[in-house]
C-alpha cells in the first residue's frame, strides 16, 4: 500500500525549506557564523554555487515527500488530527534520523558542537515548517 500523498503541499513544503535556508545560512542571521566554522568565504561561496542549490532542491522533496508519507501513515494509525500527528511525525523523524545522523557524523568529523547545534537547529526548524504545511494542507489534493 502506498500511502495517499498531497503533491501541492509536498511542493509547498519544498519550497519552504530553499526560503528557510536562504534566511537561516544569510550572514546577518547565522551566515557568517556558518561560514567561518566551516572555512568559506566569500569567493568560495561563489565557486560551484549551482551544484549545492540544485542537490538542496532534490533532497527536500525526498524530504517532504517522505514526511507527507509518514505522516499519512501515522493518520492512518492514530486518526484524529492530521495536523497534530503530521508534526509530532516530523519532530520524531527529525530526532530519530536527521539530529542523531548528524551528531554522529559531526563527532567523528571534529566538528564544532556550535556548528552542529547550528545546523540540526536549522533542520528542525526546516522540519517542522514542512510539517505544518503538510499538515495544514491535509492527505489529499483532490
Amino acid at each position: 500500500m502506498v500511502p495517499e500523498i498531497n503533491i501541492w503541499a509536498v511542493l509547498l513544503a519544498t519550497v519552504s525549506s530553499m526560503v528557510v535556508g536562504a534566511i537561516w545560512y544569510a550572514k546577518g542571521v547565522f551566515g557568517a557564523y556558518w561560514m567561518k566554522a566551516v572555512g568559506h568565504d566569500e569567493e568560495s561561496m561563489k565557486k560551484g554555487a549551482a551544484a549545492p542549490l540544485i542537490v538542496t532542491v532534490i533532497v527536500s522533496f525526498i524530504t517532504a515527500w517522505v514526511l507527507a508519507g509518514a505522516a499519512a501513515i501515522a493518520q492512518n494509525f492514530y486518526h484524529g488530527s492530521f495536523l497534530a500527528n503530521t508534526l509530532l511525525t516530523g519532530l520524531i523523524l527529525w530526532a530519530g534520523f536527521t539530529a542523531a545522523r548528524m551528531i554522529t557524523h559531526d563527532a567523528f568529523d571534529r566538528r564544532p558542537g556550535g556548528l552542529t547545534v547550528l545546523n540540526i537547529a536549522h533542520e528542525l526548524v526546516t522540519i517542522m515548517i514542512m510539517a505544518l504545511i503538510i499538515g495544514l494542507f491535509g492527505i489529499s489534493a483532490l
